[in-house]
């Protein structure tokens, strides 16, 4: 079993096809973004009970939706990853909770504080997506384990390479970014754009009053 920073990377068959699936459709900064979001939250759940080739499938899986494969998708790209990984848990045999723990974890990573309210694997892979992306809880994390993830995978220009991979994987569903975090990357990245307004919505409903 391969170890990094201490981490036990899961090397089940589960495991090993859910690597394999991620490297054919995604690249080197998707692929090594989700390991990293694993490791990372790994580390800050070292104190909680969970499945580790559920939180492994989750990171795996959690940016699947902005790859290629989901272009023509007009849902959020967080529910096309969701939806792969269930379907991926289910078609090996996974029982329906685990497969909806992780469809869960997936769906809910962009959605600020409600995954840490609920079970491990669903916090967990929010945390490790916010270490990773944010820069959030890095003090929870030693210097020497941050440095010997990002020696296993690397993340060159990662901050501007993560909003390109954003912006190219949600521009052609502008309205799925309402209501959560992804609209800012729209206001930023592509002209035009204008955000649904949320007290718009209600002044201009169909009720008459």
């Amino acid at each position: 079993m391969n170890r990094i920073a201490d981490i036990e990377i899961p090397d089940s068959k589960l495991a090993t096809e859910a690597t394999e699936l991620v490297r054919d459709l995604t690249d080197d900064l998707i692929y090594h973004h989700s390991r990293r979001v694993f490791l990372f939250g790994s580390l800050q759940g070292r104190e909680l009970k969970y499945d580790p080739e559920l939180l492994y499938v989750g990171a795996m899986f959690h940016d699947l939706g902005l790859t290629s494969a989901y272009r023509d998708s007009m849902q959020r790209f967080e529910l096309d990853g969701a939806d792969a990984a269930a379907t991926f848990l289910r078609d090996r045999g996974i029982n329906e909770a685990d497969a909806e723990l992780v469809w869960t974890a997936i769906a809910l990573h962009t959605t600020p504080e409600i995954p840490h309210h609920l079970r491990p694997e669903i916090a967990l892979v929010t945390a490790g997506v916010e270490a990773d992306v944010l820069g959030i809880a890095l003090d929870r994390i030693p210097a020497a384990a941050r440095a010997e993830i990002v020696a296993a995978h690397p993340r060159p220009d990662f901050k501007n390479r993560i909003l390109e991979a954003f912006t190219h994987g949600i521009e052609h569903r502008p309205a799925t970014t309402f209501g959560n975090v992804k609209a800012d990357v729209l206001a930023r990245f592509v002209p035009g754009f204008q955000p649904i307004n949320f007290v718009d919505t209600i002044l201009n409903s169909a009720w008459p009053e």
